[in-house]
């Protein structure tokens, strides 16, 4: 399963160079990525309270600048791999407003389970792994 975030580009998000600050990506794939968890792990509340979880790492390939508009870009997220204590995302940021469907970044993020109290790596619960191995997407 593919899930599909829109994001809109803020002024603020805008660097001398007159195209988004390549930091600004990496807030664009956490809104897109907690959307995305939120939805699969079917999260009544606060995601982090319900199912406690740390980005342990995230790597991001810029393939193009983004530009200031108004029409939003898309974040595509989705579940790469299933492990013990954590789980791997896929996504990209892709503009679909034209005849083709451009790439403008891709990322791949690692998420560990913690322990709510001590922040100590977990086990995913039985009940996350079966929701997330539902959501693995097909190579």
């Amino acid at each position: 399963m593919r899930f599909t975030h829109p994001v809109l580009v803020r002024w603020s998000d805008i660097d001398s160079y007159d195209h988004v600050n390549n930091v600004r990506y990496f807030d664009y794939l956490q809104e897109a990525r907690i959307a995305f968890l939120s939805e699969v792990l079917e999260t009544t509340g606060d995601l982090f309270a319900e199912h406690p979880c740390v980005l342990a790492s995230q790597t991001v390939d810029y393939l193009r600048p983004i530009l200031l508009r108004h029409p939003p870009y898309d974040v595509d997220v989705w579940i790469d791999s299933v492990g013990t204590t954590s789980y791997t995302l896929g996504s990209r940021i892709v503009d679909r407003g034209g005849e083709t469907e451009d790439v403008y970044a891709k990322a791949v993020s690692v998420i560990v389970t913690v322990d709510a109290e001590t922040r100590a790596k977990r086990p995913l619960a039985d009940t996350e792994r079966a929701a997330l191995l539902k959501h693995v997407a097909s190579t």
